[in-house]
């Protein structure tokens, strides 16, 4: 198996002042690509710590990708510090000066003489260009393994990375097979509930589950070897049966899958909100499929009362939805109702009627955590609406005090 790892440099890295996205991105795309990572490190910017992680990444791996340090500042030390682990001399790049020369010239402005630092590259690297910036990338070899050094700015990292560095492994590595991931995303259901379903399945050789939870989705991970597609796709399907009323999305986020079936059907949605205050907006509308098909909108305040009877919140959910189908002329609408005591109601008016349900936490969530909750729940009403699923199941963190379909006849008798 390819050992490959990253190192992340500096200490605005390493103490947390910045996150270190590149990291995780990298890490996701190498695995996409049958590459995947078996370790991350991360050192600030201490050279005698840089040169013995250096050396101890070269001396355990196949392929290390270094990430920062290769600017002009003195706290810079990627570069000086693989010539010292290399026990190279650092040396003139006079095609990558001229480079920088013409970068300052094209701007009107003197090229600063920190910014020469940036054209020193140990003895024998191979330079990786960098076509968006001053930081001049390489390569060097050291200890039967290949160490990448890039840059940190997330732009001209990834761009550096999609277009040489990865490419580039993939000559040096053509028979690496690695392994493969689907993903079934999963709402409403608990880790151990969906461990207790899944671990009764037996797996073929090779293959593994994995979990992933964040609020308010947990995702299945299925890894496999790559070329296995057709065996991935069965014990998929395997999987996917066991835990389908919890699953809404596979291998794509669910706000994803919701722009498809909203484009497969050509629905218009408005929105009406109260307790998700623009989030529920502001997801539909972060697909590009979806937000194509959003029309009106509304936020309402908490001490807007719509057609409350009797303090009954799903009457009310139900006139905010019906009333904002048929104001926007839309095919259908969706509303989140107050919160009130833990408890929020949503509504959806379709051509058919209208559903809607009331719903109670049953744990403690903050403000913005209560609205990702609520919105997921409505977005799943029209997922399950567009896929002609069960508009009801049960969800783990919450407790239905009530559900009701009113029929488009009852609804104009």
């Amino acid at each position: 198996m390819l050992k490959i790892a990253m190192l992340s440099t500096g200490e605005e890295v390493l103490h947390g002042d910045i996150v270190d996205t590149n990291a995780s991105w990298l890490s996701e795309l190498f695995f996409e690509s049958g590459f995947e990572l078996v370790k991350r490190s991360t050192v600030g910017d201490q050279m005698t710590a840089l040169v013995e992680e250096l050396l101890m990444l070269s001396f355990n791996s196949d392929v290390v990708i270094v990430n920062g340090g290769l600017g002009p500042t003195s706290d810079d030390l990627s570069a000086q510090a693989a010539a010292l682990a290399s026990e190279k001399p650092l040396v003139l790049q006079s095609d990558w000066l001229k480079k920088l020369e013409a970068f300052f010239a094209g701007r009107g402005l003197p090229m600063p003489e920190s910014n020469k630092k940036q054209a020193m590259l140990p003895e024998g690297s191979e330079m990786i260009d960098n076509p968006i910036g001053t930081a001049c990338g390489f390569k060097l070899r050291l200890n039967e393994c290949d160490l990448y050094f890039t840059p940190g700015v997330p732009s001209e990292f990834k761009l550096m990375v999609e277009t040489l560095v990865l490419p580039d492994i993939q000559k040096q590595h053509p028979d690496n097979a690695g392994q493969e991931c689907s993903r079934l995303y999963t709402f409403g259901t608990s880790e151990s509930a969906l461990s207790d379903k899944l671990d009764k399945v037996e797996l073929p050789k090779g293959y593994m589950l994995g979990y992933r939870s964040y609020l308010p989705f947990i995702q299945v991970k299925l890894f496999g070897p790559a070329n296995d597609l057709e065996r991935r796709i069965k014990v998929l399907n395997v999987i996917f049966k066991l835990i389908e009323q919890h699953v809404v999305s596979v291998d794509e986020p669910m706000i994803d899958h919701l722009g498809l079936l909203l484009t497969e059907r050509q629905a218009s949605v408005a929105v009406a909100e109260q307790s998700t205050k623009g989030w529920l907006s502001n997801w539909l509308h972060s697909n590009d499929n979806a937000s194509k098909l959003c029309a009106h909108g509304w936020i309402l305040g908490d001490h807007i009362d719509v057609g409350e009877s009797d303090n009954d919140p799903l009457a009310a959910i139900f006139a905010l939805a019906g009333a904002t189908k048929d104001k926007c002329s839309t095919n259908l609408a969706i509303a989140t109702g107050k919160v009130t005591d833990g408890q929020f109601s949503i509504g959806l008016a379709a051509p058919e009627g209208e559903w809607g349900q009331t719903l109670t936490f049953k744990r403690r969530y903050n403000d913005a955590e209560q609205k990702e909750v609520i919105s997921t729940v409505a977005g799943d009403m029209l997922r399950r609406y567009l896929s002609g699923k069960a508009m009801f199941v049960p969800y783990s963190s919450l407790t239905r005090d009530k559900e009701m379909f009113v029929p488009r006849q009852v609804l104009e008798s």
